[in-house]
């Protein structure tokens, strides 16, 4: 867990005031554990993609909480993806190959 100081200290170029508004505007949870807040790694790491989108790839501010949604639908995806790759490895070869089959067969329709 890192305070706000240590994140801004850690981030060069973060704002504090950007940092209390992303927390305001709940596109950071922090936790409220000591009575001042702080981030866990997950959300450190969500700060930085922030500052990515928000310093340098000049994404609007009005803009962030459709562009984190839509990165956070994405990652929820992927993650059940591969929940639902491992429940098929780890079926026996005959349902692993009927499994194949029929995504090979989708892919055929969507391509032609």
């Amino acid at each position: 867990m890192k305070n706000l100081e240590e994140v801004v200290t850690l981030l060069p170029g973060l704002h504090r005031a950007d940092l209390e508004r992303w927390i305001r505007d709940a596109l950071i949870e922090a936790a409220q554990d000591t009575g001042s807040p702080t981030l866990s790694d997950t959300q450190f790491a969500r700060v930085r993609l922030i500052c990515t989108l928000r310093y340098d790839m000049d994404v609007e501010e009005e803009t962030l909480p459709v562009v984190l949604d839509l990165l956070d639908q994405l990652h929820d995806t992927r993650a059940r993806l591969h929940t639902l790759s491992q429940a098929v490895l780890a079926q026996d070869e005959d349902v692993r190959a009927a499994v194949l089959d029929i995504v090979t067969e989708a892919r055929r329709r969507r391509q032609g």
